[in-house]
């Protein structure tokens, strides 16, 4: 069932319309839709954009923005929130925020808002949720750009992610809470400004009463529960292997602790048309609103849609 809603004034939303669609357990899911309609614009492919694990339709506001109106070749975009994200329904069974029921989720989506195929760019889960939906639903995905993800995750990283989703504390200012993000991701964005930092905040908290608290399910925790050590995620080198023959734009932070240079490497070897980019001066998971950025993701997309006009 999809559902829409007018623009409402957010801290960080400004553009596009709400959707909701209706999960398969009766939970509602947010998607974010640019431009302000269902329509696809000019008849581009569509694009899907997909947040990191404890991110939201925010972080890519920006882009979406840029890809629907530009006037080289404008398209609809959407953007998901998972469940427990954003303006989804946080599920009661935690369980459930796991890659299985977040792959059905996005199935789901797809589903309702009539969209066979698409271009899809992930952000860490996102890219992960890429590649499984490259692998279960072939004919879904045109083509793909994956952002600080690959087959391969690193345990530093995953054991630092670990170490704060979950357990952010409740703030009172904004700013405050900006401080907070600089002290965990501050070396990884050395280069960051105080408003970069600020607006960070914005798109990771949300105000609820007199209280700054993080826009997701504290019981997102979950998922990380079982990542030890001795025990690291376990390789999705099959799931990257079905996005073969499909155009794929693999882009790293030169500072990632997620996705080495080493994956890179072998992501190229594996995928003879696969582009790398990596971004200085940024960690996990890079920004998608530097305009050079944007310039290749939208190359990317307008590969998609030439390959699949071939088919």
């Amino acid at each position: 069932m999809l559902q829409t809603q007018s623009p409402r004034a957010h801290a960080d939303t400004t553009a596009g319309k709400s959707l909701f669609v209706t999960a398969q357990d009766g939970l509602r899911l947010h998607v974010r839709a640019y431009p302000a309609n269902r329509a696809f614009a000019g008849g581009g492919m569509p694009v899907v954009c997909l947040p990191g694990l404890a991110r939201t339709a925010a972080d890519f506001e920006e882009i979406a923005i840029a890809l629907s109106t530009g006037s080289g070749h404008p398209r609809s975009v959407f953007v998901l929130d998972y469940r427990g994200r954003g303006k989804s329904d946080y599920d009661r069974r935690p369980g459930n925020y796991n890659l299985q029921v977040e792959l059905g989720d996005l199935l789901t989506v797809l589903t309702a808002l009539e969209i066979p195929r698409a271009a899809f760019i992930g952000t860490s889960r996102g890219g992960i949720l890429s590649m499984l939906l490259a692998a279960a639903r072939p004919t879904a995905i045109a083509g793909c750009v994956l952002n600080d993800i690959g087959p391969v995750i690193e345990l530093e990283g995953l054991m630092r992610i670990k170490s704060y989703v979950g357990k952010l504390p409740r703030l009172t200012s904004i700013h405050e809470a900006a401080d907070t993000l600089r002290r965990l991701f501050g070396s990884q964005f050395p280069k960051w400004t105080d408003d970069d930092w600020v607006a960070f905040a914005r798109r990771t908290f949300k105000e609820v009463g007199r209280r700054i608290v993080p826009d997701y399910d504290p019981k997102l925790a979950t998922t990380l529960k079982g990542v030890r050590p001795d025990r690291p995620f376990a390789p999705l080198w099959n799931a990257f292997d079905a996005l073969a023959g499909r155009p794929v734009l693999v882009i790293r932070g030169g500072n990632s602790d997620i996705l080495s240079s080493e994956t890179v490497a072998v992501m190229r070897g594996r995928h003879r048309d696969l582009e790398a980019l990596e971004v200085p001066d940024e960690g996990h998971a890079p920004r998608l609103s530097d305009a050079a950025l944007v310039s290749r993701v939208a190359a990317l997309i307008a590969k998609c849609e030439a390959a699949n006009r071939e088919c």
